[in-house]
C-alpha cells in the first residue's frame, strides 16, 4: 500500500543527516528572514583587522569560510563530532586550526577577536580571560522566546523564566559583570515559516535544543496534528528572534 503523503515526508526528513550548520535542505520547505545588520559581512570586516582570532562554537565553519580574510592565527572550537569534522576539512585549507573541545581551553590574553554565532551558553569570565586588553567578543545570539510558536505546539505553554532566558539585559549583565562594556546591541523578531511537516521534522532534529530529546516516535501524534494543520490553513508561522552583541574588554 502506498504510504502517505504525511508518511513520506517525515520519512524523508527523519534519514536525512543533520550534522553541519547548513539548511540548504529547507530550500523551498522553509524560510526564515534574515538581521538586518549582516553578521557575517560584519564579521568579515572584524576579522579583516586583527592579529588573532576565535571562532568559538564553529558549527561546521560555514560562516567563517564565508569570510574573505583570515588572520594569521586563527582558531576555531566545535563540541559536537559530526560538526568537527566538517569544520576541519573546510577550514583546514585556510589554515585555521579546528579544536574539538567546549571549552575555552587557551591561554589568557591571546586573542583580538572573539567571535561566536548562535552559541548555546556564553561563558563571559572565560571569554574576558582569553580577550587582550581592549579586545572584542562579536556574536549574534538566539533572543528570547524564539520560535516558541513551534515549540509551545509540541511541549505546550513554556514558564516565564523559559520565555526570557535569552533576554538581551541577561547578556549586558553578565557581560559588565565580567569586566566588558557592551558598545552594541541590536535586536530583531524575524517571520520563520514551515511548508510542510517534513521542514519541522528537519529543523527540530537539528536544532536540538528547541524541542529535548525529539524523536519522531514520541511526537508522532502532535506531529500529525500539525501536518493536518498546514494542509489546511497553510504554513506554520513563527518568530525567530536574534540579537546582535558587541563588547569591548575594558583596558
Amino acid at each position: 500500500m502506498r504510504r502517505s503523503r504525511f508518511d513520506e515526508l517525515v520519512a524523508e526528513a527523519a534519514a536525512v543527516p543533520v550534522d553541519g550548520w547548513d539548511f540548504s535542505w529547507l530550500d523551498g520547505r522553509a524560510t526564515e528572514a534574515r538581521p538586518s545588520w549582516g553578521y557575517q559581512r560584519l564579521l568579515g570586516s572584524r576579522l579583516a583587522a586583527v592579529r588573532s582570532a576565535l571562532d568559538w562554537e564553529t558549527g561546521g565553519g560555514e560562516v567563517l569560510d564565508g569570510c574573505p580574510s583570515l588572520p594569521p592565527l586563527m582558531i576555531a572550537t566545535e563540541s559536537w563530532p559530526p560538526n568537527v569534522t566538517r569544520a576541519a576539512a573546510r577550514l583546514a585549507p585556510r589554515g585555521v586550526a579546528v579544536v574539538s573541545t567546549s571549552d575555552l581551553p587557551f591561554a589568557d590574553n591571546v586573542f583580538d577577536l572573539v567571535s561566536s554565532r548562535h552559541p548555546v551558553t556564553t561563558p563571559w569570565p572565560e571569554i574576558a580571560r582569553v580577550l587582550r586588553p581592549g579586545g572584542t567578543y562579536f556574536s549574534q545570539q538566539v533572543g528570547p522566546a524564539s520560535v516558541f510558536e513551534l515549540v509551545e505546539f509540541f511541549l505546550g505553554p513554556q514558564p516565564l523564566e523559559a520565555r526570557t532566558s535569552r533576554h538581551p539585559d541577561h547578556a549586558i549583565a553578565a557581560a559588565t559583570a565580567a569586566g566588558l562594556e557592551v558598545v552594541d546591541l541590536r535586536s530583531e523578531s524575524l517571520r520563520t515559516e514551515f511548508f510542510d511537516i517534513g521542514a519541522v521534522v528537519y529543523f527540530l532534529r537539528k536544532v536540538i535544543w528547541m524541542v529535548p530529546g525529539f524523536t519522531v516516535e514520541q511526537y508522532l501524534p502532535k506531529l500529525r496534528d500539525l501536518h493536518e494543520l498546514i494542509e489546511r490553513d497553510g504554513p506554520f508561522v513563527a518568530h525567530t528572534t536574534r540579537f546582535l552583541i558587541e563588547a569591548h574588554l575594558i583596558e
